[in-house]
């Protein structure tokens, strides 16, 4: 399959400073990719290299095998960007704005009323198409924003902090919107929620320090760390110390009256230890489920905030 997008030993630097190093990566098929990193971490760079904002030190973009830098105007026909501010003009309204957005996008002109109105309904704004942008809410704005990167059906595009500063209910109608809209193309989300990654993404791609640390599915990332404790609930539980006597068996923490946490070490074969402990005791088992690292672990591990362990 043709890579949608392919970023090959990319790298720049402001002044002295490499921003972003030697980062490599593909994008191949629908879907939606979360890009993570802490702040400063090279997100935006890449960002706006990939958009054709800004020109790299070193290295090649290529959109739709359309070299970036070699056919920028080429390249930029299957690109739609939406910024983390939706650069909206509050002085149009919202059919004008689109309109606008598609003749900047050399449309040919035959093309862009049906194109405007597909992109107006798609994102839900048809009702809204004679108001002033400035009259709509935040969440309506940032509909619009999304309607101008993707009236020109470009195959990838490229949202920054898409639900930055909406509230609750606003969050999860554009959530869904972008997993509607990623049903046939690839969409780029830079955002720093974690629950968000996990609502919305099938693919992970990870900038620390200007280099890729992480690539590959949202299961992968779940499971980068390996998980080292799990609960048990005892109808009739044992002595503490008793618990902690069981091979692979680290530490135990009760958490309520039938209620144990058990960390433990090398393999899950513990919790299969365990379980025929309690099955022989006649301990009640009712419930043992293993502790899932949080995502929030996950991205301290890889930013190096903290040991693999999470500790």
């Amino acid at each position: 399959m043709e890579s949608i997008v392919k970023v090959e030993h990319l790298s720049h630097r402001y002044t002295t400073q490499w921003a972003v190093k030697d980062v490599n990566f593909e994008i191949s098929s629908h879907g939606v990719v979360g890009l993570l990193g802490s702040n400063g971490a090279g997100k935006s760079t890449t960002m706006n290299i990939i958009c054709g904002v800004l020109n790299q030190t070193e290295g090649d973009i290529y959109i739709k095998g359309i070299n970036l830098r070699e056919n920028p105007v080429e390249a930029k026909k299957h690109v739609g960007f939406l910024p983390q501010r939706p650069p909206v003009y509050g002085d149009l309204n919202v059919e004008e704005y689109i309109t606008y957005c598609a003749q900047l996008r050399l449309m040919p002109k035959d093309e862009i009323p049906a194109a405007v109105e597909e992109a107006m309904k798609r994102c839900g704004i048809t009702h809204f198409r004679k108001r002033l942008i400035r009259n709509l809410s935040g969440g309506y704005q940032q509909r619009v924003g999304i309607a101008q990167a993707i009236v020109h059906k470009p195959e990838f595009v490229v949202l920054d902090e898409p639900t930055n500063g909406l509230d609750p209910n606003q969050i999860v109608e554009i959530r869904e919107l972008i997993k509607e809209i990623a049903t046939d193309r690839a969409v780029l989300l830079s955002t720093h929620i974690l629950s968000e990654v996990q609502a919305t993404c099938s693919r992970i791609l990870m900038i620390e320090l200007g280099k890729a640390v992480f690539s590959g599915t949202i299961e992968e990332f779940d499971n980068y760390i390996e998980p080292d404790s799990f609960f048990v609930e005892l109808a009739t539980p044992p002595a503490v110390e008793e618990l902690a006597k069981i091979e692979g068996v680290k530490k135990v923490d009760q958490v309520g009256p039938t209620r144990f946490k058990l960390k433990f070490e090398g393999s899950k074969e513990t919790m299969q230890r365990v379980v025929s402990a309690a099955v022989a005791g006649g301990w009640g088992l009712s419930e043992s489920v293993l502790q899932k690292v949080s995502l929030d672990e996950i991205f301290a591990s890889l930013s190096g905030k903290t040991n693999k362990k999470g500790e």
